[in-house]
């Protein structure tokens, strides 16, 4: 049996890239990867819209559940605000418990959230009370082997305080963001002071992607790190350079030679075993 995402974790440092349907979820556990992240950016994008908590909870839910269909691997779901108080946040946690995921992720931010990459101003938080009631709600609601990992959007000092009246209130792990901290120095600080493992995104174009290699990670205290953005990102750019010249006239052929070719996809996606099953249990008049 597959490690839990919480032994893998306690057995040392995890990547876990972002993934958002279950053809990245196929890819990611092909490509030798251990977990998964249902990234809420990527989730988000793939609906076609920008990070700011517009898809609903259920629009999530569906996606964390074709992730969960697809691959077997440990999977980590971001939740955003908890999509209401305490109270929702628990029912949020449990519904996402029930389909399989062994870790979330909830916020402190006054919901609608805003991605703090995309935007400059310093994010709206909510009370830190407020904050660790969700967070205990949330622990409850999972069951012992789901890991709950508290975010937090503030900055500095105020982070750490934070930090630490989260994990008072259950937390497992703490999530700093990308504009926490301005080194790794005062990543360690908060790892020090908090005195459990911390989750840390290495977003595309980031300085943490840039300055956490493996070695920082684990001298912080980084146990779960996430790659949110780094398929989205490489997908979205193959697909539109392969739309671009479609558009433009080139010949499908051309396009097509220069991606993956049919036959390998056809593998990769699953048919063979699609179709050992069809020869085992179908009569052989409808074979196909």
């Amino acid at each position: 049996m597959t490690a839990t995402l919480r032994e893998l974790t306690e057995q040392g440092l995890v990547y876990a890239p972002g993934v958002w349907d279950g053809l990245t979820a196929k890819l990611a556990e092909q490509a030798g990867f251990s977990a998964l992240c249902a990234s809420g950016f990527a989730v988000s994008a793939a609906l076609g819209l920008p990070d700011a908590e517009l898809y609903t909870m259920t629009e999530n839910l569906q996606a964390v559940r074709t992730i969960g269909e697809a691959s077997a691997l440990p999977l980590v779901a971001d939740i955003d605000t908890g999509y209401g108080n305490a109270v929702n946040a628990a029912r949020t946690a449990g519904r996402f418990a029930a389909a399989g995921v062994q870790g979330v992720f909830m916020e402190d931010q006054l919901s609608p959230k805003k991605c703090p990459i995309c935007v400059g101003e310093p994010v709206d938080l909510i009370s830190v009370e407020e904050a660790s009631g969700k967070v205990r709600a949330v622990r409850d609601s999972l069951p012992d082997h789901v890991l709950m990992i508290a975010r937090t959007d503030a900055r500095g000092d105020d982070a750490i305080r934070r930090a630490t009246a989260y994990v008072d209130a259950g937390a497992d792990m703490i999530m700093p963001v990308t504009k926490t901290f301005e080194t790794a120095e005062e990543w360690a600080r908060c790892h020090d002071e908090v005195g459990v493992p911390l989750m840390a995104t290495l977003t595309a174009s980031t300085w943490t992607e840039r300055e956490f290699t493996p070695e920082v990670l684990q001298q912080i205290g980084v146990r779960l790190a996430l790659l949110p953005t780094q398929v989205l990102m490489a997908a979205t750019g193959a697909a539109r350079e392969a739309l671009r010249r479609l558009a433009g006239g080139e010949a499908p052929a051309d396009v097509s030679a220069d991606a993956l070719q049919h036959s390998e996809f056809v593998d990769l996606i699953g048919f063979p075993e699609v179709e050992a099953a069809q020869r085992k249990y179908l009569p052989s008049e409808t074979n196909v």
